[in-house]
């Protein structure tokens, strides 16, 4: 009864320790809104460096702004790197710095086929994710690739964060659907074998009534705003805004 009492006091401070490291602010203005943050997550994290990442996480002070009235352009843009910042502070990044590598030990690296490159979420071991799909960059970074369950606590609804065009992130689970699906057949080049989700590559977009467009957009009580989803691509690839300074930054 004693080493129970003792191991959940150790876990209690532990948690606290964790929530403790966390620092962000959220400030608006007539035209933008900005969030500061030391890149510390306020909930558990997976231990890192782990088998299938190699990084240790550290702290590092960020600031991103962007407008309070965004605006969406005709025609969206790709981008790479951070794609938004959750209301916690923690940057979303769904690409990977891996492609297609047959010489490599894993079978991707940096300098691989560009043509192909590496889903996270089909990758072996996840490359490391935690149980709130983040893991940590090669700088230390602690970043996300899909929904952190967490975040709905911090927010109380289902806006977990801003994306580097200033529309608004939400999740919403199985209400919104992607518009994603695998692609039939085999890979025609690169690792070949089926369309098995271990690239993004192996998706295609399919634009039907009542799926989220290519960037994982769409309304919400009348608005504009992209969504996290629980499948691919989990959080968008693009954006239809103008893209604020800071984002699209690749620190994989």
């Amino acid at each position: 009864m004693l080493r129970t009492m003792v191991t959940v006091f150790f876990l209690i401070i532990l948690a606290s320790v964790v929530l403790a490291q966390n620092n962000v602010s959220i400030s608006k203005n007539e035209n933008k809104l900005c969030i500061a943050s030391n890149s510390l997550p306020d909930h558990d994290v997976g231990q890192f460096p782990n088998r299938g990442n190699p990084h240790t996480m550290r702290g590092q002070n960020v600031e991103f702004c962007v407008p309070i009235n965004p605006v969406k352009n005709k025609k969206f843009k790709f981008i790479k790197g951070t794609m938004g910042i959750a209301i916690n502070g923690i940057q979303f990044r769904p690409n990977t710095a891996g492609y297609y590598d047959p010489s490599a030990k894993s079978g991707h690296s940096r300098n691989g086929d560009r043509r192909w490159s590496l889903d996270i979420f089909g990758a072996k071991n996840k490359l490391g994710l935690d149980l709130n799909n983040g893991h940590v960059g090669p700088n230390g970074l602690y970043h996300y690739h899909g929904i952190a369950k967490t975040l709905m606590k911090t927010s109380g609804s289902s806006l977990i964060g801003y994306a580097g065009d200033g529309f608004e992130i939400h999740y919403v689970g199985n209400k919104v659907t992607s518009g994603y699906k695998l692609k039939t057949g085999d890979r025609s080049s690169g690792p070949g074998g089926k369309h098995d989700g271990s690239y993004n590559e192996d998706y295609l977009y399919h634009s039907i009534k009542g799926v989220l467009d290519e960037c994982n957009g769409g309304e919400l009580d009348g608005k504009f705003v992209y969504f996290v989803t629980d499948t691919y691509p989990f959080v968008g690839r693009c954006l239809w805004g103008d893209i604020s300074s800071g984002f699209g930054v690749n620190r994989h």
